[in-house]
């Protein structure tokens, strides 16, 4: 089984967290998150999200222990720092690449489109969750080409002591299933959020999407302007008036995807081939990361673009650029009649466009730890069981000093025969025997940081434990 270790520790009444630590007396808030009133889309309500099993949903996503040979989690094609999505085309799996550029998750839950991946071939988000570790390239648990199966995976999550741990704490019992690792991953990604928008700050300041926002500069307004109005074409579908359009279908405020939009355009695979009918797409939020001001990653499904710039262009030349025998398949919101459209964007209107995008951007979703990696840098996780910060039974009367400390205890009592220092999960770490008549000092050094139980044994075989914290 893995070994577990850095915990979080007890110190002046407050507690410290480190990297590698669950506690389960202090989840994060995932339940009861801030969202907006104006944000109406939620395609969550059939897994509501509670903060225990979004929690073990956090640890999954994390896990390599979820890829055959160790090698990938679910966070190593969404990354927390480019908004859960990849700056790669394709991503590294187990056993090769994949097939389509990593989809950025955030908001995945405030959308009408509640199919996931980009040709929607999952119905819900929790059937999306597995998919990808049964998938050869990505996590390689496919039971095919020499793969192990799916079961095999199970057995080796219920060989692992934390999530025993935390499926007994969470569902009453230690069995993990496909069901509970869906349920939990859904509900862990529906709550990553972001709503701390300059666009947000905008909108709570005017409560109308349509005026300009007093927070915007005059080419953001511009910009916002542009992606709400409809265009007005002629009859060669060549844009005369309004604006873009791109609000019909990525609709504001929540950007999300209209769920019957049809092919835009795009219709290369990675591997060259054509498909008319990919036809999904991440909210336009985050597509930016706020601190280095580039791009999450290459854009749509076959990271086609690397730059907004490119994007726009697309759409505004479209009728130039498209294939004659491409132009049935497209949405007919961006065609008219038998001409795709060309909306004919000068310079000020595409870099209009492309600032407010930006504006979408927040801040909180990159750095909170609730969505951050949970296991140390050894890729160990300790799992801290309220039930065991109490621990102080002493029926014979004895003391131990310094506590919290770093190398050395001093333990003072009388007839102790025997002192035992155990982890969490009650395996001893070290033991002492044969114990002088009022104690000895005992070297910790070789104890990792965290809370341990130390056992004194009395000459009688009474124990008296209390909790010991390594520094």
């Amino acid at each position: 089984m893995k070994k577990l270790s850095v915990v979080l520790f007890f110190l002046l009444g407050t507690y410290l967290v480190f990297s590698g630590t669950i506690d389960l007396s202090a989840f994060f808030n995932y339940a009861y998150q801030d969202v907006p009133d104006y944000i109406v889309q939620d395609n969550g309500d059939n897994n509501p999200i509670t903060d225990e099993k979004a929690t073990i949903g956090r640890v999954l996503f994390y896990d390599k222990q979820l890829s055959a040979d160790l090698s990938t989690a679910c966070a190593s094609c969404h990354l927390q720092e480019f908004a859960f999505g990849d700056t790669s085309l394709v991503s590294q799996g187990a056993n090769g690449l994949t097939g389509r550029h990593s989809m950025r998750l955030i908001n995945s839950r405030f959308s009408e489109e509640n199919s996931f991946f980009w040709d929607k071939r999952a119905s819900t988000l929790e059937d999306q969750t597995t998919m990808p570790i049964r998938d050869h390239a990505e996590m390689g648990f496919s039971g095919t080409n020499g793969d192990p199966d799916f079961d095999d995976l199970l057995n080796r999550l219920n060989d692992l002591d934390y999530y025993g741990q935390l499926f007994e704490f969470v569902y009453g019992d230690q069995t993990v299933t496909e069901d509970r690792i869906q349920e939990c991953l859904g509900q862990f990604i529906r709550s990553i959020q972001s709503f701390d928008s300059r666009y947000d700050e905008g909108l709570a300041q005017t409560n109308d999407p349509n005026v300009p926002f007093p927070n915007f500069t005059v080419i953001e307004n511009l910009g916002k302007d542009l992606f709400m109005e409809a265009s007005n074409f002629d009859t060669d579908a060549n844009r005369i008036s309004g604006g873009a359009n791109c609000n019909s279908c990525h609709r504001a405020p929540e950007f999300d995807i209209d769920p019957v939009s049809r092919n835009n355009g795009v219709v290369l695979e990675v591997d060259g081939s054509v498909n008319f009918e990919i036809h999904r797409s991440p909210t336009l939020r985050d597509l930016f990361n706020p601190t280095t001001g580039q791009l999450n990653g290459p854009l749509m499904h076959n990271g086609n673009f690397q730059n907004l710039g490119g994007v726009i262009q697309h759409y505004n030349n479209l009728g130039n650029n498209l294939p004659t025998s491409f132009i049935p398949q497209l949405d007919t919101r961006l065609r008219v009649g038998s001409n795709a459209q060309k909306l004919n964007l000068d310079n000020q209107e595409i870099m209009a466009l492309s600032s407010f995008l930006r504006t979408l951007t927040g801040t909180d979703v990159y750095t909170n730890e609730k969505w951050s990696d949970p296991f140390d840098e050894f890729g160990n996780i300790e799992i801290f069981d309220p039930s065991l910060s109490s621990i102080d039974i002493n029926p014979f009367e004895t003391s131990i000093y310094p506590n919290p400390s770093s190398d050395y205890v001093n333990i003072e009592g009388k007839k102790i025969h025997t002192i035992s220092i155990v982890d969490l999960q009650g395996k001893l770490v070290v033991e002492f025997k044969d114990i002088e008549p009022t104690g000895r000092i005992i070297d910790i050094r070789q104890c990792k940081p965290g809370i341990y139980v130390i056992n004194l044994i009395h000459e009688s075989g009474v124990i008296a434990s209390k909790k010991l914290i390594k520094l």
